[in-house]
């Protein structure tokens, strides 16, 4: 109840405006308004009221127009980018280290021994395919070629191109000459892999423009079957371990080991080990830049015990990484030769987004809609670690099978000819695919606050030809307490890695059109274009609350008109007077005149009396004592 009697009152209130019409409503606008022009509308002659309209129209149309632009422009939130450099002691970054070969030759042979075999058939047809003939007596393991194998595709020819198998009538059953061997070998011809599913019925061909390009794929494709079907901790124990590949550590002045090193497995690299990851302990600072404050490395790569055909390149991959974050060592690393000595000055960048709806990053990754299967390595979010969660996610849901470079949710497996022979098809579809690369990249996104080292690098060789004895001999000594040499210059690496200096850049985002700039702007045109304040906006806003509610009462005036209407249709003649309508009432033998009429005749036969007219009804708008609009009581709903 008390609520019907407040709405009645702020509709009272806004009855009582200046006019029950529209042009009495412009009129008092004009007429009070704090704006210039509509004054002069009022006030002015004929003419002049119809310049005055005229300029006070395009002035409006002006100001609504730079409006639009002020409003579009902030609500495209832009942003403004600001440099700062600052100097101050600052933690030493996480350095990560990897061997180029993922594992030991020696550990690995025996899973690799019919893939060798024939990875050395392939090339011996590439190289000699006469010879290759003589030695086809060899046997071979027939089910890895069957798969997915190379061929040779005769171009020459673009509107028929052959397709050649390099073991002929061997495999497949294709047929295939040594002399169309010859002539495929010539220019013209490329090696391509082919990767078929539905028991051979869909396949595709993979091309490559060098046949070393062709056989490393093929070998790292091979490989990454097998490994798959090897347990993990199996293959970290077929890795290089630590007190192996770590010589030498020296952190500033403090001796440091392969102790000081967190072990985590990468299928890329095998073992590889991080410095300073601050996951259990606190991290390290660096007391001053120079090299001397700095790590030093020494380290045995082993490059005589590298796997042939998946290691072509010696050396050690490294990536200085924030503190518990997880290394993606593979695209963000870099390598250091054997045999040198690489010097690496650190410069750090520490960027800060805005975001929404300035930048589309995130903070923790906490409402990215990909599941981050990175997470159990503890590590904190990063756009990386999305896009390959979202690829093997993509790989799972499509092939039934995860990929063996990336992390396995649980209860699912990885890939493998044995279980799931069609998933070298469907790898190469997914990897091939621009939507699958755009779905990932629309629904992960950038990490608010991160930190990037930039990296000055100079190498010169190590050890010198005068020291390169002794230091081998110290080195072998320490090693497996020996004074034989069985290092060499092929497989030592020293790594020097420090700041360069303290200073430190900060490029941090602000936005470049704030809440303040927006209103300035907006007041500042209207009051140039319209000699308005912001009074004179809220006087506007005014005069359009009046316009809806006059607007209201002309379309409930119109309702009941047609209420009225429609009651006085309801009779056949005339309406009934007010003494019919009481005598309806009151006598219940009333009978209202309904003998027809003529129409030529009068309401009433001529003979007839006219009757005595009825009491006429009370006029109640006389009865009121004051309007509606000045009643100021809380009882004025009630006598409504």
């Amino acid at each position: 109840m008390h609520v019907k009697k407040y709405l009645l009152k702020c509709l009272h209130r806004l009855q009582k405006g200046p006019g029950y019409t529209y042009k009495e409503l412009l009129v008092w606008y004009c007429d009070n308004t704090n704006t210039h022009g509509p004054k002069r509308i009022i006030c002015e002659g004929p003419k002049k009221k119809a310049v005055w309209f005229l300029l006070t129209l395009l002035f409006t149309a002006l100001v609504c127009w730079q409006w639009g632009i002020f409003i579009r422009t902030y609500l495209s939130w832009e942003v403004s980018v600001s440099l700062s450099v600052g100097f101050k002691t600052m933690d030493f970054p996480a350095v990560t280290i990897c061997n180029a070969s993922p594992f030991k030759y020696s550990k690995v042979k025996h899973l690799l021994k019919d893939l060798d075999e024939l990875m050395e058939a392939v090339l011996e047809r590439i190289l000699a395919p006469e010879l290759s003939h003589a030695n086809a007596t060899r046997t071979l393991n027939s089910s890895i070629w069957n798969h997915t194998p190379l061929v040779l595709i005769d171009e020459r020819n673009p509107h028929h191109p052959m397709v050649l198998d390099l073991f002929g009538d061997n495999h497949n059953g294709l047929t295939n000459s040594s002399a169309s061997e010859k002539i495929c070998n010539a220019h013209g011809c490329k090696m391509a892999m082919r990767l078929c599913s539905l028991n051979g019925t869909q396949c595709t061909f993979r091309n490559f423009t060098s046949a070393t390009q062709a056989v490393t794929e093929w070998y790292s494709l091979q490989a990454t079957n097998i490994f798959a079907q090897v347990p993990q901790q199996e293959l970290v124990e077929m890795s290089y371990p630590g007190e192996q590949m770590i010589l030498a550590c020296l952190f500033g002045a403090e001796p440091c080991n392969y102790r000081n090193f967190t072990s985590i497995f990468y299928p890329h690299y095998g073992n590889c080990y991080i410095f300073n990851w601050g996951m259990t302990e606190k991290a390290l600072p660096s007391a001053n830049p120079g090299p001397e404050f700095g790590l030093k490395l020494i380290l045995d790569i082993g490059q005589e015990d590298y796997v042939p055909f998946l290691a072509s390149t010696a050396g050690v991959r490294l990536m200085l990484h924030e503190q518990r974050s997880y290394p993606f060592i593979r695209d963000e690393g870099i390598y250091a030769m054997s045999g040198t000595e690489t010097s690496i000055g650190v410069l750090v960048d520490k960027l800060q987004r805005m975001g929404e709806p300035y930048s589309p990053c995130t903070v923790n990754g906490s409402e990215v809609p990909v599941q981050n299967f990175y997470s159990d390595y503890n590590t904190t979010y990063s756009i990386q670690a999305c896009l390959r969660s979202c690829f093997q996610d993509h790989m799972i849901r499509s092939c039934k099978c995860g990929h063996y470079l990336y992390p396995l949710p649980r209860g699912e497996k990885y890939c493998n000819n044995r279980d799931f022979p069609d998933w070298a098809h469907c790898y190469s579809d997914l990897q091939m695919s621009v939507a699958q690369r755009e779905t990932c990249i629309g629904m992960c996104k950038e990490s608010c606050n991160d930190t990037q080292y930039k990296m000055t690098i100079s190498m010169a060789d190590w050890p010198s030809e005068a020291s390169e004895d002794w230091i081998f001999h110290v080195l072998s000594q320490e090693r497996d307490q020996s004074t034989n040499i069985t290092l060499s210059r092929k497989g030592i690496v020293k790594l020097n890695i420090y700041f360069q200096e303290f200073n430190y850049r900060t490029i941090e985002e602000s936005a470049a059109n704030n809440l303040v700039w927006l209103l300035s702007n907006l007041g500042g045109q209207f009051g140039f274009w319209m000699g308005g304040s912001v009074l004179c906006l809220i006087e506007f806003g005014e005069i359009i609350i009046d316009f809806v509610w006059i607007t209201i009462i002309k379309l409930v005036a119109l309702a009941k008109s047609l209420r009225q209407r429609r009651a006085q249709a309801s009779y056949s003649g005339p309406p009934p007077t007010v003494a019919e309508l009481v005598e309806a009432h009151t006598n219940f033998g009333y009978q209202p005149d309904t003998a027809p009429r003529s129409p030529n005749t009068g309401p009433y036969p001529s003979e007839q009396a006219l009757p005595i007219p009825g009491t006429p009804p009370p006029n109640y708008d006389s009865l009121r004592l004051q309007p509606l609009d000045v009643i100021e009581s809380d009882s004025e709903g009630d006598a409504i």
